[in-house]
């Protein structure tokens, strides 16, 4: 049976403050990533040579190098150097970096999807390189990349609990915490799995709303 009187008393109150750092390192995180990805995805198909390079190692290293490894390298290695971070900037940092990297796949992957006859048609109608990926195609990429950019924001949402790690207390920092105090580990890690389930879910609702927000005529229907 749980107790009551200590969800209430002890739980509720440190998880939610673990919650609310939790979102402060999801959204900025899920959003640059995002932007950055788009950016990255747009060099890899179009940028010169020399970028495309450039971009395809970020790419292979950001998503082949353990994401823990990269936080430990943000917090622990970089001071080697004289650059220092403070956990959450170094969490966020690390979130950015290998979110954009996944996010950038997704991009490269909608963007060779653009049917060559619009670029052609762009070109004949007198727009400029950059006009025709600004006004035509990097639109229709991102909405067609949204479900797996998504995909990449309820992935982020569960390894954000690697924050603790480098100090930052979140969620399963708090948690940890609080269950090392209390030796109640059953009743405390069920509450986060909950919180964390209850997250994902609103975070699908939304990603949902906003494919049919921008759901492109022609191009299948979308998830009911």
């Amino acid at each position: 049976m749980f107790d009551v009187a200590f969800l209430v008393d002890r739980v509720f109150p440190q998880l939610n403050a673990g919650l609310w750092m939790s979102v402060k390192l999801i959204v900025p995180s899920a959003v640059f990533g995002l932007l950055f990805g788009v950016v990255i995805g747009v060099v890899r198909v179009f940028g010169k040579p020399w970028m495309q390079r450039a971009a395809n190692a970020y790419t292979a290293v950001f998503r082949g190098v353990p994401l823990l490894v990269q936080l430990f390298i943000l917090y622990f290695g970089l001071p080697n150097i004289g650059i220092y971070l403070e956990p959450y900037a170094a969490s966020v940092l690390g979130f950015i970096l290998c979110s954009a990297a996944y996010n950038s796949e997704y991009v490269r992957g909608a963007l060779l999807s653009i049917r060559q006859g619009q670029l052609s048609a762009a070109q004949a109608l007198g727009f400029s390189t950059m006009q025709t990926l600004v006004s035509i195609v990097v639109p229709q990429a991102v909405r067609r990349a949204l479900p797996g950019c998504g995909n990449e924001v309820v992935y982020l949402i569960k390894y954000s609990s690697l924050a603790y790690v480098i100090t930052c207390i979140e969620l399963t920092g708090e948690a940890k915490v609080l269950a090392s105090r209390t030796f109640r580990f059953t009743e405390v890690f069920l509450v986060v799995g909950a919180y964390y389930l209850f997250l994902v879910t609103v975070a699908s609702w939304l990603l949902h709303k906003l494919e049919e927000r921008f759901h492109i005529p022609g191009f299948g229907r979308p998830r009911q």
